[in-house]
C-alpha cells in the first residue's frame, strides 16, 4: 500500500532514478531492454529508508526507460515490415512494464545502489508514461 505521505520514490531526481549505465547487453529479435527506475534511497522529506522497504519498491517497479530495441521489435513476424502505426516506443521512451517476467539484469554500481535491467518482449510493454516518470507510483499490495 501507498500513500501520499510516505513516497519511497519521491525523493530523486530524473538522473538518479535513471543514471546512464552501461547494461552490457543487445536485446536480439522482437525484444526490448528497458532500464528500471532505481529506488531512492531517502523520502521527500528526507527519511532514510532502510533495506526492506527499499527491496520490497524495487521489485514492485514498473516504471523504466527504453534503452534499445531488436530488429524486429514492433514489426510483422511474417512480413519483417514495420507496422503501419510504427513502433509503439523508442529508446529514450518512458514506460509501465509488467511486474512479473523479462529476464533482469542487475549491474553493480559502485558505492551506490545497482541499476536493473530487464528484457521484455515487445507485446508485454503495457504503456508509455508520456509525463513525467517519476509522479508514477508503485503501489504494494
Amino acid at each position: 500500500m501507498a500513500s501520499d505521505s510516505f513516497d519511497p520514490e519521491g525523493a530523486q531526481a530524473l538522473a538518479d532514478a535513471f543514471p546512464d549505465v552501461d547494461p552490457n547487453s543487445v536485446p536480439l529479435g522482437a525484444r526490448i531492454l528497458v532500464q528500471l527506475r532505481r529506488t531512492a534511497n531517502t523520502t521527500k522529506s528526507g527519511i532514510v529508508l532502510v533495506e526492506e522497504t527499499k527491496e520490497t519498491v524495487k521489485w514492485n517497479n514498473q516504471v523504466a526507460k527504453v534503452v534499445s530495441m531488436g530488429p524486429l521489435a514492433f514489426k510483422n513476424r511474417e512480413t519483417m515490415k514495420d507496422w503501419p502505426e510504427g513502433a509503439w516506443v523508442q529508446p529514450g521512451d518512458y514506460v509501465r512494464v509488467p511486474r512479473w517476467g523479462g529476464d533482469r539484469i542487475e549491474i553493480p554500481v559502485k558505492n551506490d545502489a545497482p541499476v536493473i535491467f530487464v528484457i521484455f518482449s515487445d507485446h508485454e510493454i503495457i504503456s508509455k508514461v508520456p509525463g513525467d516518470p517519476l509522479t508514477v507510483r508503485t503501489y504494494i499490495l
